[in-house]
This record gives C-alpha cells, sequence and structure tokens, in this order.
C-alpha cells in the first residue's frame, strides 16, 4: 500500500516538474521571441544547403526508384551479383535524376528567362503610353456624364501615379541606382551594389551546389537512413506505439508526396493550358501571363485568384475588352481545373473539408509565407487525422458511435444504456 502510494506521489511530482519547466520555457521563449527568432534564421541559412538537398531529394525521389528499378530488372536476367546490380542500378538511377534536374532547369532558364525579361522591359519602356491610353478610353467612356468622368479620371490618376511609382522605385531600383552612380562618377558605389551582387550569386550558387550534393547522397543512403530510423523507433517505443509511428510516418509520406508532387504536375499542366489559351486569343504577354498562372495555381484555393489580378491588370492596360475575355477564360480554366484536372491528379489526398483547407492556408501563410500556403494543406491534414483517430480511439473506448451523422440533433447520450438521445 505504502509503494502504491509512495509511486503515486513520484508519478504526480514528476508531472508537476515537468509542467512547471514547460510553462517556464514557454515563458522565456515568448520573453525572448526576438532573439529565439534571430537564432532559427541563423540556424535556418546554416542548414539552407541540406533543406535544398532534402526537397529535391524528395522531388526526385519517383525518378530515382523507377530508373533504378529499370536497371535492376534489366540486370537481373544476366548473371551478375547482388551486390554489383545494386551497385550500378544506384549510379544509373543517380545519373537519370542529375540530368532530368538539369534538364528541367536549362530548360526553364532557356525557354523562359529571355522572354520573361523581354516582356517585363517591354511593359516598363510602354507603360506610360499605356496608362494613357486606358485614361483616354475611360474618358471616353463616361463622356455623356461629367461627373461621373471626373470621378473615375481622379482615381486612375491616382492609381496610375502609385503605378508609375511602384515601377520606378521597386522595380528597378538598382538600375536606376547604377545610371546615377556611373553619371555622377561615383564608381565606389557600382563597385560596392556589383560586388554585393556577385558575392549574393556566389551564395546562391554555392548552396545550389552543395544541394545537389547533398540530394546526391540522401538519394543513394536513404534505405540505410530508413533502416536507422526504423531501429531507433522500435528501441525508444514499445511495440504496439512503434507501429503506430511507423503507420504515421508512412501517411505523412503518402500525403505529402501525394499532394506536392500532384499539385505541381497539375500546376504545370494549367500554365502550359493557359500558354496555349492566351496565345489564341492574342492576348499580350503570353508566356509571362502563363507563369504567373501556372506558379500561383499551386496554392490551394487563393492561387487561381492571386494569380488573377496582376495578369488581368496586365491584359487591362493593353486593351480592357480583351481583359474581360481573359478573366472569362481564366475562370473556366479554374473551373476546369478545380472540378476535373485536379480531382484526376490529386484525387481526395488530403481529405480535408473546404473551411479546413482555407484554415490551413490561412494559418500557415500567416506563419510561413509562400512556402507555408503550399505546405499547409498536407501538414494540416497530418494532424486532423491524429486528432481524429485519437478521438475515435476515445469513443470506442467509451463504446460509443464514431460516426459524425449520429451526433447531427444529438440532446445527450443516456449513461447507463449508451442511447443517443435526440431532439
Amino acid at each position: 500500500m505504502k509503494n502504491i502510494r509512495f509511486r503515486t506521489y513520484i508519478y504526480w511530482g514528476i508531472t508537476a516538474i515537468l509542467v512547471i519547466g514547460v510553462s517556464v520555457a514557454f515563458v522565456f521563449l515568448m520573453i525572448h521571441i526576438d532573439k529565439v527568432k534571430h537564432g532559427v534564421d541563423i540556424l535556418l541559412n546554416i542548414l539552407r544547403p541540406i533543406i535544398y538537398g532534402a526537397v529535391l531529394a524528395y522531388l526526385l525521389n519517383p525518378v530515382y526508384n523507377k530508373a533504378g528499378n529499370a536497371v535492376s530488372r534489366a540486370l537481373g536476367k544476366k548473371n551478375m551479383g547482388e551486390k554489383q546490380v545494386r551497385t550500378i542500378s544506384k549510379l544509373c538511377a543517380t545519373i537519370v535524376s542529375l540530368a532530368v534536374l538539369f534538364a528541367i532547369v536549362a530548360g526553364l532558364i532557356s525557354m523562359l528567362v529571355p522572354q520573361l525579361i523581354s516582356s517585363v522591359t517591354g511593359l516598363i519602356q510602354t507603360l506610360p503610353s499605356m496608362l494613357y491610353n486606358l485614361e483616354l478610353r475611360i474618358a471616353a467612356l463616361f463622356a455623356g456624364d461629367q461627373g461621373s468622368s471626373q470621378a473615375v479620371v481622379e482615381v486612375y490618376n491616382q492609381l496610375s501615379m502609385y503605378i508609375e511609382e511602384w515601377v520606378s522605385t521597386r522595380l528597378t531600383p538598382n538600375l536606376d541606382k547604377i545610371i546615377s552612380n556611373v553619371s555622377s562618377g561615383l564608381w565606389s558605389g557600382v563597385v560596392v551594389n556589383v560586388s554585393t551582387k556577385l558575392w549574393s550569386m556566389v551564395i546562391i550558387l554555392k548552396d545550389a551546389l552543395i544541394g545537389i550534393i547533398v540530394m546526391v547522397y540522401l538519394l543513394n543512403i536513404k534505405q540505410t537512413f530508413e533502416a536507422q530510423g526504423k531501429k531507433i523507433i522500435y528501441g525508444v517505443f514499445p511495440l504496439a506505439i512503434a507501429n503506430k509511428v511507423i503507420g504515421e510516418i508512412r501517411f505523412i509520406h503518402h500525403v505529402f508526396g501525394g499532394f506536392i508532387i500532384g499539385k505541381i504536375v497539375d500546376s504545370i499542366i494549367i500554365g502550359i493550358l493557359c500558354f496555349i489559351g492566351v496565345s489564341l486569343m492574342n492576348m499580350p504577354y503570353p508566356l509571362l501571363i502563363s507563369v504567373i498562372v501556372g506558379v500561383t495555381n499551386v496554392i490551394p484555393f487563393f492561387g487561381p485568384f492571386i494569380g488573377a489580378i496582376p495578369t488581368g491588370f496586365l491584359v487591362l492596360l493593353v486593351d480592357p475588352i480583351k481583359c474581360i475575355y481573359f478573366l472569362l477564360f481564366i475562370l473556366l480554366l479554374q473551373q476546369f481545373d478545380g472540378n476535373i484536372l485536379g480531382p484526376k491528379i490529386l484525387g481526395d489526398s488530403t481529405g480535408l473539408q473546404s473551411f479546413w483547407v482555407l484554415f490551413s492556408i490561412l494559418l500557415f501563410g500567416g506563419l510561413f509565407g509562400f512556402v507555408g500556403m503550399i505546405i499547409g494543406v498536407p501538414t494540416f491534414a497530418v494532424f486532423y487525422r491524429m486528432v481524429k483517430e485519437g478521438v475515435e480511439s476515445s469513443l470506442k473506448k467509451k463504446d460509443l458511435s464514431s460516426y459524425t451523422d449520429d451526433y447531427r440533433g444529438l440532446n445527450y447520450i443516456d449513461e447507463e444504456k449508451k442511447t443517443f438521445m435526440k431532439d
């Protein structure tokens, strides 16, 4: 009896110490939140190449697996040792993965960058004249109503002034600084500016190179890491809990892999369809518009709206009538994506209702920006499933139904008979 009481005291004592420790740590973090953020930023900067490599390895893992399996099957028909087959298949799979990565990067750079630079440069040069022509069209549209015409033109003038100021101060600040420094003879400013840009490029190239090396290592030793991870899990946790943890990790991989890779494929298809459509409709800046629409389409729910606003404004500057047709085309394209293409590619990969999709995008987007808007849905889907399984497990222990429909209109549950009493 004394031993049981002593163990109870020990249990509650340890629990109290843990609660107090966690509370103190939380208060400390809140007080020194700026220092914590600064420390996290430093850590992320140090780990940036490893993060790049891990992301690339995860995205190229299907390519690596298919190439490796194909080579293994081909070599399996020959009289070769298992170790030799594994070595050759890994080498070939690595070469194929690197070739795919470099082909994608080279293709994007060769196809997109020159045309994007040309489109943006042409837009900057013709922006004042396009704004002036648009002002004339608005004035002509409200020519019969002097009051409305004056109000609309006044609002438009303020908007155009803001746009021109943004282009001159935000879009091309470095070019203006270099020209100003050269014209005034301040070569030191040019040297500092150029050296800073060159150093930034060196850092980016260094991180990219290390990231590719990390990617190669991760792809080739992923099975060893997987085995070591399982070994640690089964060594630390009881068998039942360890099996549960392994199952949850598989679910996380299924959700993230299915959603992110599927969303990338979906967005590429939407970008291509957008390019074909706007080209057939003779819209201005077809490649620039298609890239914006395709990239923003990666973001669930809000992506189509985020992409339609700047692209629609670009078309509006050139031809207001075409802008209407363009917005209708984007609406039809997104309806096709949301109701036909997206479900075919993604399926029900997350299992979330529309409200929770919106909630997760707003939450993670506010915390982590653009990246948070992309990973928010699968991350919340994992959390949602864990909570759901925990609740259903608790209901099962109480011999209660786990079906949501059984709780619609529920007044109370009879404590003895476990009968659902409804209104």
